[in-house]
Parts: C-alpha cells; sequence; structure tokens
C-alpha cells in the first residue's frame, strides 16, 4: 500500500476514529508535543481530519465528493495532553454550498478531579472547542481576481535571476542566496517543530518580519509532502519567530540569555484557507510570520502560507500567550 502523501508518521498522528455518527476519538502523541503539551497545529490538524472524517461518516450523500474545510476558527481553552481524546461534532448549518460544524476536543481532567456521582471515574472537559465550515471544490464558484498583494518588506534574494530561491539547490546544499538550512532550536522542548525541515535568510530583516521556506518531514521521512492537514499545523510552525521573541522576552526581562525559557501556548486560532493542494501534496510552503505588538504576555501572530509559485494556499491569526516554560513541564495551573 503507498504511504500517503504527508507521510505515514503524520497520517497516524492525526487519525481520527468513528465512535458513532457526532462523536470521534483521537489518540495526541507525545512527538507532536511542545513540552508536555500537544502543539496546537497538530490538535487543529486533528480537527480539520475530523471534519473530513464526519462528513463522510454521516452525510456521505451531501456533496459530491469531498467537502473541505475552507475556514477553522479555533478557541484553546485548556491545555491538552498525551493521550485519548474524544471529538464531538454538532451540525450547526448543513448547505448546499457550505456547512459548519462545531466541533470540541475532550479529555479527562487531571488527577484528583472526580465525577459529581463519585464513582471516582475521570470526567472529561471541553479543552479545544471551536467552528469549521466546509465546502465542496466544484460548489466554490464565483469572482476571482489578484488584489495586488504582496509581501511586504520583500522577502531575502535567492540565487536565481528574478530574485528567487532555487528550492532546488536549498533542498540539496542547504543554502540559496541569502538562505540557508537552520538548526531548529530546543528540540527535546520544542518537539513538535521538529517534524519540518526549515530554511530562513541568515539575516532577518527585522523581529517583526519572519520568512520561513519549509518541506514536511514527519518521524525523518524523506518522501513527505504537505497536505491539506499540514498546512493547518504549519499555520503554527515558526521557531525562528518564537526564537525571536524568546530574545525579545530575554532583553525585556534584563536577561542576556534566552535559552528557551518561554512557552508560546496559543489562545485562539483562525485559519482561512484559500487554496486546497493537490492529492499528491507540495514539496515546499512558503510562510511570511508578523509580529505586530507584545503586550502584558500577550502576542498577536500572522501567517500567510504560499506554495512555489506564489499563490497564496492559507492566512492565519493567532493570539498567543507568553509565559514561563515551567508551566508547561513542571505543576499544571490554569492559564
Amino acid at each position: 500500500m503507498v504511504a500517503p502523501p504527508h507521510g505515514a508518521a503524520f497520517e497516524t498522528a492525526i487519525q481520527v476514529t468513528p465512535i458513532d455518527s457526532h462523536h470521534y476519538s483521537a489518540q495526541l502523541q507525545q512527538d507532536w508535543c511542545i513540552g508536555t503539551v500537544p502543539h496546537g497545529g497538530y490538535t487543529s490538524a486533528i480537527l480539520y481530519r475530523l471534519a473530513l472524517t464526519h462528513f463522510a461518516h454521516t452525510h456521505p450523500q451531501q456533496y459530491r465528493g469531498s467537502a473541505t474545510p475552507i475556514a477553522l476558527q479555533l478557541t484553546f481553552l485548556r491545555r491538552t495532553a498525551v493521550g485519548e481524546a474524544l471529538l464531538t461534532v454538532e451540525d450547526v448549518k448543513i448547505g448546499l454550498r457550505t456547512s459548519t460544524i462545531h466541533v470540541t476536543l475532550s479529555q479527562c481532567k487531571d488527577k484528583g478531579n472526580k465525577t459529581p456521582s463519585g464513582t471516582g471515574q475521570e470526567e472529561p472537559e471541553v479543552k479545544i472547542a471551536g467552528y469549521i465550515t466546509v465546502s465542496p471544490a466544484y460548489a466554490e464558484v464565483g469572482l476571482t481576481t489578484p488584489t495586488g498583494w504582496t509581501p511586504l518588506p520583500v522577502p531575502a534574494q535567492g540565487s536565481r535571476a528574478d530574485g528567487g530561491v532555487d528550492l532546488v539547490t536549498l533542498g540539496k546544499t542547504g543554502r540559496d542566496g541569502e538562505w540557508e538550512r537552520i538548526k531548529l532550536p530546543f528540540p527535546e522542548f520544542r518537539r513538535a517543530t521538529q517534524h519540518v525541515d526549515l530554511y530562513s535568510p541568515r539575516q532577518p530583516k527585522t523581529m517583526a518580519t519572519v520568512d520561513q521556506w519549509a518541506r514536511l518531514r514527519p518521524g525523518g521521512d524523506q518522501t513527505a509532502r504537505w497536505s491539506n492537514e499540514a498546512v493547518v499545523y504549519l499555520t503554527d510552525t515558526f521557531p525562528v519567530a518564537l526564537s525571536g521573541l524568546d530574545r525579545m522576552a530575554a532583553t525585556a526581562e534584563g536577561d542576556g540569555e534566552a535559552g528557551g525559557r518561554h512557552w508560546y501556548p496559543t489562545v485562539a486560532l483562525n485559519i482561512d484557507l484559500k487554496k486546497r493542494l493537490p492529492a499528491t501534496g507540495e514539496e515546499w510552503l512558503y510562510s511570511r510570520v508578523q509580529t505586530v505588538s507584545v503586550q502584558d504576555g500577550r502576542t498577536d501572530l500572522g501567517v500567510t502560507v504560499m506554495d512555489a509559485t506564489g499563490q497564496v494556499v492559507a492566512v492565519a491569526t493567532q493570539v498567543g500567550l507568553v509565559v514561563s516554560a515551567s508551566r508547561n513541564v513542571g505543576q499544571r495551573p490554569r492559564l
């Protein structure tokens, strides 16, 4: 059997299994964690897969073919944990062009929390909640027009005559023009980011704007390709930008060494999926990551994902916290 284009390791990590018409299960895996907490982009990819599974399982006749998510609005209420998760779907609107579902990801409470009945069993609580809107490709018709948008400031130069990056050279040698492969920081803490090969400019233009080219490498699989679910993971994967936040935090706190002492949990994530990737996937995707303001321990992050031809694949915005990494790997107080 041929492995999916995104790689068997990623496929296994986001697997969703039906329980009944509106309840499903998933296993959150340790290799996709930041510290002890499953990565927000990874759990969002599971919820993307939940939407696909739900319509295939519960509404198989609603559309001619697959209806894929075009928008996700997710709120991360409580931190998730490695292990089993219960996924629940409520059909909010089932339509001809678009359908919207309310989704939740629930897990048992921390040890010591009992059910009201006193049975001693742990009581599940909602960790992530949100809405996902799906649409079949054939129903998406209407105005298509260029807006003239382009990333500003202009990304770093590659070796091509037009200033673009030669991705073949970059992949083979790790360098092209001003770009080079980066060693991803804090691999033990940020395990979820180790499933990509990332390339960034040697001299970033500003700390507020970070550019990256990325190839998916789940479990070291060199044949993996970006899928639609993996794009969702990528919208929350930007270790170079987080390193910049580490440096800013260390400077603000009067500490000359960043040391990865901070954790940046996602509070809310909105993703507008502009383009469906081909069934064979994409080898390379570019991300422009921007931060406007870091204020009172809270930061914004805007991510635009593009393919190798310059077409926009996804636009994402999120609210994140800046907290001590000890809140991830030590005791688990409520955020």
